[in-house]
């Protein structure tokens, strides 16, 4: 069933753009690889989840997912399922980019910000690019990836966690209204 505009009583319009907006965050803990934007950055912490707590990844599928109107990653792959225990989220990326080409969208861009007091990220975002890039089977320069601090403001500034946003815009395939 198509959703309805309730001030005209009819379908919606066929938008050819659709944006959508993510975010994550989780605690540091030792004993844990600092997995961001699929790579494993040296660190002396990780970040705690269910899977392997990504929060890069995380924010950008639940960006990807409010563009395509597929929810959110909770939904999508619940925690304490025991198939996404430590589960790469690369794949589950892959998996949302898949299910955003079945919708008939694609991907224009999406860009991330990692806020991290540290480590410091710059050396490993175009390794993080590619991944993505890889992942959603589109070319890298369509992902940006940059990293801030919060100049050791709250929880992330006495390193305590790590957070990330994104914003990801999306396109429909052969719009006609």
């Amino acid at each position: 069933m198509k959703p309805t505009n309730d001030e005209n009583k009819g379908p919606l319009p066929n938008y050819g753009m659709r944006i959508g907006t993510g975010y994550d965050s989780h605690p540091l803990v030792p004993g844990r690889k600092l997995v961001l934007g699929g790579v494993t950055v040296p660190f002396t912490q990780g970040l705690l989840g269910w899977s392997d707590a990504d929060v890069a990844i995380h924010a950008a599928i639940d960006a990807l997912c409010g563009a395509a109107d597929l929810g959110d990653i909770g939904t999508l792959f619940p925690p304490g399922s025991p198939e996404y225990k430590d589960i790469s989220s690369i794949s589950l990326l892959a998996e949302v980019g898949n299910l955003v080409k079945e919708r008939n969208f694609a991907i224009v861009n999406i860009d991330i910000t990692i806020i991290a007091q540290r480590p410091h990220l710059s050396p490993f975002t175009p390794e993080m690019r590619r991944r993505l890039g890889q992942a959603l089977k589109i070319d890298s320069t369509r992902i940006t990836i940059k990293a801030t601090s919060t100049n050791g403001l709250g929880f992330i500034g006495r390193e305590e966690g790590i957070a990330a946003q994104a914003v990801a815009l999306l396109s429909r395939r052969n719009v006609t209204e």
